[in-house]
């Protein structure tokens, strides 16, 4: 069973379907027996993203840095706690547990995460999946600036090509399963 990594906000966001889709992804990964890493905290999104899981029984394991620990942002009840020095070991470590990683609506850190591992696929450090939750709309901007990015001979179309992006929970997961089987072979044999 794969190990789906989820950045997200610590935040809500205005919008409710942000919540409600966080929720329901963390529900959903549960249903799947597919466990969850993420950034550890209790707030915003990534606290309805892992209270989701932990309600339908999911394993969920949180990474977060001590600073952010020692605020009692942490998430209570979680199966398996990393506490790591900063950021940096934070996304380090996430990515090391990970078969694929999602984000969902978020900031700057959300954005940083997504990036980052984009990155380490684009420099052939690993080939695991990479999507987006683009709930009510909010990665088209950020698309967009992707695609000029691609125009302007940046950034090769291959890198936004394999990302897999969905609307809907339930589109996300089954694009997340086609991307498992199509590699299975691969990963047996690795």
């Amino acid at each position: 069973m794969p190990v789906i990594a989820v950045f997200c906000g610590a935040r809500t966001g205005t919008d409710p379907r942000y919540l409600l889709a966080a929720r329901a992804l963390g529900q959903a990964l549960a249903e799947r027996a597919w466990p969850l890493v993420y950034g550890g905290g209790r707030l915003g999104l990534m606290g309805a993203l892992a209270q989701g899981a932990l309600d339908a029984g999911g394993h969920v394991t949180g990474v977060i840095p001590g600073f952010l620990s020692s605020l009692e942002v942490r998430q209570p009840g979680l199966q398996t706690h990393h506490t790591v020095t900063d950021l940096f070991a934070r996304k380090a470590l996430m990515i090391e547990l990970a078969d694929a990683f999602v984000a969902l609506p978020g900031g700057i850190g959300t954005l940083d995460e997504l990036l980052e591992v984009m990155a380490w696929r684009q420099l052939g450090c690993f080939d695991k999946p990479v999507a987006l939750l683009n709930t009510a709309r909010y990665f088209d901007p950020w698309r967009v600036m992707l695609a000029q990015a691609v125009d302007e001979g940046f950034v090769d179309p291959l890198e936004t090509d394999r990302l897999l992006v969905a609307d809907e929970v339930d589109g996300l997961l089954a694009a997340l399963e086609r991307a498992f089987s199509a590699s299975a072979p691969a990963r047996d044999g690795a």
